[in-house]
């Protein structure tokens, strides 16, 4: 198996983080390319720099030697509804493996380190936006253990 080190981002790691999540936005592009936005167009709204400097933002990178192969973003807060029992709650936002280095367990590895975190800032419910679209993912957060929570519904007015 595969040898690589998971870590809390660093800024120093800022440069292989944004390339991944060009990456990240790309490959979402070209599975969809009506409904997802160009990564460069998404570049220009969206930085990781803004996990690394919120604190209730996390970020893990995991790395082969110095190059950072795969990432994780998430964020804590309690989730308030109208209809539903306020729940302290962990979201996984992003993650990403670069191709060559997916299959190797570092996508557990990654969420297993941030859900841990999460455990100890008192979140008692993690949850994940996953497109229908992108069956690898659906099938790696059903084999770690999540379950559908809620069904968003879609349909065009117009044709």
């Amino acid at each position: 198996m595969m040898q690589f080190l998971i870590s809390p981002a660093q800024h120093s790691h800022l440069e292989q983080l944004n390339d991944l999540m060009f990456e990240l936005h790309h490959e979402h592009h070209l599975r969809d390319p009506k409904l997802f936005k160009t990564a460069q167009e998404i570049e220009q709204e969206k930085s990781i720099a803004r996990y690394l400097d919120d604190p209730e933002c996390l970020v893990f990178v995991a790395h082969v030697d110095e190059t950072i192969v795969g990432f994780i973003t998430g964020h804590f807060c309690e989730l308030v509804s109208t209809v539903s029992q306020p729940v302290q709650m962990g979201s996984i936002d992003e993650l990403y493996i670069q191709p060559d280095f997916r299959h190797n367990g570092i996508a557990k590895q990654l969420a297993m380190k941030l859900e841990a975190r999460f455990e100890e800032y008192g979140v008692k419910e993690v949850f994940v936006e996953v497109w229908d679209s992108n069956e690898d993912a659906m099938q790696f957060y059903q084999q770690y253990g999540f379950d559908k929570h809620i069904h968003w519904l879609r349909k065009p007015i117009s044709k």
